[in-house]
C-alpha cells in the first residue's frame, strides 16, 4: 500500500490545507496552465511527492479547490436572502478570497475548451432559480435570466477583474474594507431596485417579506467615499 512521507504522517489535514492554499495562491499567480507543482510544493514546504500522494498531482489540486470554494459559497450564499442581498454577499466573498477571483479570470483567458460539466450543472441550478425568483416577481419578466446571471457575475468580481477602473472612479485600493463595504451595498441597492418601488413585480418571494411585513435592517450607514 502506498504510504505517506513519514515527516508528514503525523498531522496530515493541517499539511493538505497548506498544500491547497500554496496551490490557490499559485494558481491564482500564474493559472493553471503556468502553475508546477514543484512551486506549489516549495509554497507549502512539502516535497512534490507528497502533492502526488494527497491529490493526484495538479488536476487533483485543481478540483480540490474547486470543491473548497462550493463549501465555502454554501455557508455564505443564502438562498433564502433577497436577489440583491445575494448579490452583495458574493462581492463581499469575493473581496475576502480574491484568490480563488483571480484563479477563474485566468481560466476564462486561457481556457477555451468546453467548461467543465460540474460546473455547467451549478450555472444551470443558479439560472433555475433565478427564473423562479423571476416568477415570483423579484425582477421583471422582459428580463433574460440568463442575461442577468452574467450581469450579476461581472458585477461580483468587478473589484478583481477592473482594478484599474476601480482606482480611477474611487481613487481607492479595490481590496480596502470599506470599498468593499460600500459597492457590495450598492450592488444591493441596485439589483433591488428591479423589483420595483414596492419591492416585488406582480410576485412574492416565498423567503421575502412584503409590504407591511417585518423586513431585515438595511444595515450601517454608508462610509463617505472619494467621488
Amino acid at each position: 500500500m502506498r504510504r505517506a512521507p513519514e515527516e508528514r504522517q503525523r498531522d496530515p489535514e493541517r499539511t493538505k490545507a497548506r498544500i491547497l492554499q500554496a496551490a490557490l495562491e499559485e494558481f491564482a499567480a500564474k493559472g493553471f496552465a503556468g502553475a508546477r507543482v514543484s512551486e506549489i510544493a516549495t509554497r507549502a514546504g512539502v516535497n512534490k511527492q507528497l502533492i502526488s500522494y494527497y491529490f493526484g498531482g495538479k488536476e487533483g489540486l485543481y478540483q480540490a479547490l474547486n470543491t473548497r470554494w462550493q463549501a465555502e459559497e454554501s455557508a455564505f450564499a443564502d438562498p433564502s436572502a433577497s436577489l440583491g442581498e445575494l448579490a452583495a454577499s458574493y462581492v463581499r466573498a469575493n473581496a475576502e478570497r480574491r484568490d480563488y477571483g483571480r484563479l477563474m479570470l485566468w481560466q476564462g483567458l486561457t481556457d477555451d475548451t468546453a467548461p467543465d460539466p460540474a460546473f455547467v450543472a451549478d450555472v444551470r441550478r443558479d439560472l433555475e432559480q433565478l427564473r423562479r425568483r423571476q416568477e415570483a416577481g423579484e425582477f421583471p419578466a422582459d428580463l433574460d435570466p440568463g442575461a442577468l446571471l452574467v450581469a450579476l457575475f461581472a458585477m461580483a468580481a468587478a473589484g478583481i477583474s477592473f482594478p484599474q477602473l476601480v482606482r480611477a472612479v474611487w481613487d481607492q485600493d479595490p481590496a480596502a474594507p470599506e470599498l468593499t463595504d460600500h459597492y457590495a451595498q450598492q450592488i444591493e441597492k441596485l439589483v433591488a431596485h428591479l423589483s420595483g418601488p414596492d419591492g416585488r413585480h406582480g410576485g412574492h418571494h416565498p423567503d421575502r417579506a412584503g409590504p407591511g411585513e417585518a423586513h431585515p435592517s438595511a444595515g450601517p450607514p454608508e462610509p463617505e467615499l472619494a467621488p
